[in-house]
């Protein structure tokens, strides 16, 4: 097999290894609440507490990869994480659980952008868009089995079972990683900027830690917003240092560039939208419609199967149209079918809400591939490392503000009617406001440059054409 679609291939064990338990995870929600004896809300501390320990690690990734080599940090993440899911098979609590998944973040925030940093310095430009969509397809593999899967143990074991898939597939990756993986790395590195990692470190987990403690779950409300105000003081600190330090962790100094600092911008707000999906839709699936984990599994997968359909397509439908109309126009497209989720019903026809979550699928999985690609289009090749640690602290904080979002926005409306239960009309204004947050986003897109990422799009012929010439 070419250099360029193997190496993706190995790559994504660790994205299957992570889709496939975030996925698995959100459709035995209902069921650990049930085995930790809490409210079914509160396992979305289970979602964000993962992503507070990438929001504290990421930042660091790029300076490990360039310190000891790509190969042996994303060999040593693979582990991490696996001890991590071993961890959170053993919790029985909802802190150890909590705990649990911080640990197994620790693991992902390597392995994840250390993991597109190989692929981005491994494979010629003009490539990127066709190895995006290798990389990917391993790693939508996992969600497409993911939601049945974890229904099937949820329902017929026991849910710390989910877990323990990680394991095969991460001494599988370990494998292939060691055997192919060039252990690539920078040849001149700047200091790790100490003081940049505990500004931004603490102040994202602390944000974060907030954030997602809001409500009446874990700690006061009133530590919860001193957490945010905390957390928001000392990202303002780090604003600071990083316009002074000669090489700051994260080079805030990229969103000069017009193409970065749109998609970088609105990519938060998209994923804003999207990252409720999977923190919503099984809850409303399983306890507003009353679906066992194996039914509500065997509907949710079809997101995931969508998004592997469209990644065969989304190369040529970027060359077709380019990046500016595409990220626009799907951006409008894909949150008028997350605010469709809200319009479901326990009388919706199953066929129905598969044919909405596979065509939402398609066009979700069309705009991240866009945005993966188009962030990198002005980014010189030296900056990728601080490019890839931005990208990827911006993407696990809007998720999981998502997930505060919809959690935040499901506990309001639920609260302001009588009755504990929650009810299948509380979750449609969820999915409404998330999805309105999500269309918010192609206002930014709309506001790149026509011939943006035309080189990686395989149009770079059609944008040096004199102006006037027919494409």
């Amino acid at each position: 097999m070419r250099r360029e679609r193997l190496i993706p291939l190995i790559v994504a064990t660790g994205l299957f290894m992570e889709n496939t338990d975030s996925t698995v995870l959100s459709t035995a929600l209902p069921a650990i609440a049930t085995d930790l004896s809490q409210d079914p809300i509160a396992l979305k501390l289970a979602l964000t507490s993962y992503l507070v320990a990438l929001a504290i690690f990421i930042p660091i990734s790029g300076w490990m990869a360039d310190r000891f080599g790509a190969k042996t940090v994303f060999r040593a993440a693979l582990g991490v994480f696996m001890a991590g899911s071993l961890a959170c098979a053993a919790s029985g609590s909802l802190l150890g659980f909590v705990l649990a998944r911080f640990f197994q973040g620790m693991g992902g925030a390597m392995m994840v952008p250390v993991g597109r940093l190989v692929l981005l310095r491994s494979v010629p430009r003009a490539e990127m868009v066709s190895a995006m969509a290798w990389l990917t397809v391993p790693a939508l593999i996992g969600p497409v089995l993911g939601p049945p899967l974890g229904g099937f143990i949820t329902t017929y074991f026991d849910w710390r079972w989910i877990f323990l898939i990680n394991l095969p597939i991460g001494v599988l990756g370990i494998l292939l990683t060691t055997r192919f993986i060039p252990n690539v790395r920078e040849p001149e590195r700047p200091p790790l900027d100490l003081m940049g990692f505990l500004l931004s470190g603490l102040g994202l987990a602390s944000f974060m830690l907030g954030v997602s403690t809001g409500g009446r779950h874990l700690i006061p409300a009133e530590a919860s917003l001193a957490a945010v105000l905390a957390g928001a003081v000392l990202l303002a600190g780090y604003g600071v240092h990083a316009r002074r330090a000669a090489a700051p962790l994260i080079d805030l100094r990229l969103l000069a560039l017009p193409s970065f600092r749109s998609g970088l911008i609105g990519g938060i707000l998209f994923r804003v939208g999207v990252g409720a999906i999977p923190f919503l839709l099984p809850l409303m699936l399983q306890i507003g419609f009353g679906l066992s984990p194996v039914q509500s599994g065997l509907l949710t997968f079809a997101s995931a199967a969508g998004a592997l359909v469209m990644k065969t397509a989304a190369a040529r439908i970027l060359r077709a149209f380019g990046f500016r109309a595409v990220l626009t126009w799907n951006a409008l497209l894909a949150s008028a079918f997350i605010a469709a989720n809200g319009l479901f019903t326990p009388a919706t026809p199953a066929w129905l809400i598969l044919l909405v979550l596979l065509v939402g699928g398609c066009v979700r999985s069309l705009e991240f591939t866009s945005l993966n690609v188009i962030v990198y289009a002005d980014v010189p090749t030296p900056r990728i490392s601080a490019a890839t640690s931005l990208v990827s602290v911006t993407q696990q904080l809007s998720i999981g503000a998502g997930i505060a979002v919809g959690a935040f926005v499901l506990e309001t409306v639920s609260h302001g009617r009588a009755g504990p239960d929650l009810v299948p009309a509380d979750f449609a204004w969820g999915f409404f406001v998330v999805g309105a947050i999500s269309a918010s986003s192609a206002f930014l897109f709309a506001r790149l440059h026509p011939d943006a990422g035309a080189e990686m799009a395989g149009r770079a012929t059609i944008a040096a054409k004199p102006t006037g010439s027919s494409a």
